[in-house]
């Protein structure tokens, strides 16, 4: 493989798979506060929050992690400036204090917190502005999250910019690292790659994202859909696959303190790319070199999907992830290029369209049933069934069907974002 192509698929994975606490847009919102509050140097006594819809629409119902189970815009905010070290950016609630949750919530009870809707175009859009003191002792910050959830594109304090990077307010540009991935260039490098170069990231992913499953499993969280399909499906490796996966969403969406290593800005998506092929390695008695090569797949298969579909949108980015699960799950079984290009497409077909209604409990199920599609995807394959090119959006060429779900993602279903988030809003 060309040195060129192997060091940006070793840059990807080190960039996309890090570690987050609760779901990734209330700690983004909860990162510019930190980030606000250490740049005015004081604690403000008024704070403006403006942000895009699809940010709304992942913060309405889910619990910001660490705070008691508290939810919501003016929850998140506050917490990033009264509790947040801006210093860990997605883990920036990870060392909240009794204290600090006392001082919380006297914060919210006499700050006044403005939130509005971002007028930009990009649904990634988080900008805080805070002040304190009045008249010529008067001091204000300002800090601009725009288009991935620790992409700062503006610090100022009092006028001054302290960090200004130029940005369009339109659909953001394809990372170039980004533009070398194709699934057949993915398994050559999961075949080829010197293990020293992926396995921190993924050992931390295996690591991080089964103990929130178990957890989740344990805890009763959320509507518990990982515990139900246990109970009512069995023991099965392929119900486990969901089980455990949907185990780990209900707990992080639901106040489980624990860490996600995320993939594509999002915990769901880490845990949907990465669990079930732990599952099925585990239940196969694959090596540790084969689980880690197939894990590469999975989360490389995961980012190739979601990145002409962008950072949020309405298309449940589940599906993406449980496609690359099923990549992964196909490459334990021996298959390599052909035979996983064919349970991607699969699986494309039979789950794209599902929507994002914002993060909350049901996104648990979503994940089962995008695991679910990612297996039967694989399954068509072994029995030498597919989808063909002409079968609905599917294109003939795997390469073609995931342009044509990321068109169908970003352009096709803009008009069902902005219904969703208008009725999120009225609720």
């Amino acid at each position: 493989m060309e040195k060129l192509i192997y060091d940006a698929y070793v840059e990807i994975l080190n960039q996309e798979l890090i570690p987050a606490m609760g779901c990734t847009e209330p700690i983004a919102v909860a990162y510019a506060g930190a980030l606000a509050a250490r740049t005015l140097r004081q604690q403000p006594e008024e704070v403006e929050l403006i942000v895009s819809g699809n940010i709304i629409k992942n913060v309405k119902s889910v619990i910001v992690p660490n705070t008691g189970g508290r939810k919501g815009l003016r929850t998140a905010v506050a917490a990033g400036i009264v509790c947040g070290d801006a210093s860990k950016e997605l883990e920036v609630l990870s060392q909240v204090t009794e204290e600090q949750l006392t001082e919380l919530d006297g914060y919210l009870s006499r700050v006044q917190i403005h939130i509005e809707r971002s007028p930009l175009i990009c649904p990634f859009d988080i900008q805080v502005r805070v002040r304190s003191g009045a008249g010529d002792k008067a001091d204000e910050a300002y800090v601009h999250i725009f288009s991935k959830h620790t992409n700062v594109v503006e610090i100022s304090r009092n006028g001054e910019a302290l960090l200004k990077k130029e940005y369009e307010d339109v659909s953001v540009p394809v990372p170039e690292n980004r533009k070398l991935l194709t699934v057949e260039r993915i398994v050559e490098f999961a075949d080829t790659v010197d293990l020293a170069d992926v396995r921190p990231v993924l050992e931390r992913q295996i690591t991080c994202n089964m103990a929130i499953a178990e957890a989740g499993l344990r805890g009763g969280y959320g509507a518990e859909i990982g515990r139900i399909l246990l109970d009512s499906y069995g023991d099965s490796v392929q119900n486990r696959a969901k089980a455990y996966a949907a185990a780990g969403s209900d707990a992080r969406m639901n106040g489980c303190e624990l860490p996600v290593v995320i993939n594509s800005g999002s915990g769901n998506q880490g845990l949907t790319s990465s669990i079930p092929v732990i599952i099925y390695a585990r239940e196969m008695g694959t090596s540790e070199e084969e689980l880690l090569r197939a894990l590469t797949v999975s989360n490389l298969v995961s980012i190739h999907l979601k990145t002409g579909i962008g950072s949020l949108s309405a298309y449940c980015g589940a599906t993406s992830a449980g496609a690359g699960a099923g990549a992964g799950i196909c490459y334990l079984h021996g298959g390599r290029f052909s035979e996983i290009a064919h349970t991607v497409v699969n699986t494309l077909a039979i789950n794209s369209g599902m929507i994002c209604d914002g993060a909350k409990s049901s996104c648990a199920a979503k994940i089962a049933s995008a695991v679910e599609a990612g297996l039967l995807g694989m399954q068509m394959n072994i029995h030498d069934s597919e989808f063909v090119g002409g079968d609905g959006i599917v294109v003939k060429g795997v390469e073609n069907t995931i342009r044509a779900v990321g068109l169908l993602a970003r352009e096709g279903m803009s008009g069902t974002d902005r219904q969703i988030i208008s009725m999120m809003m009225e609720n």
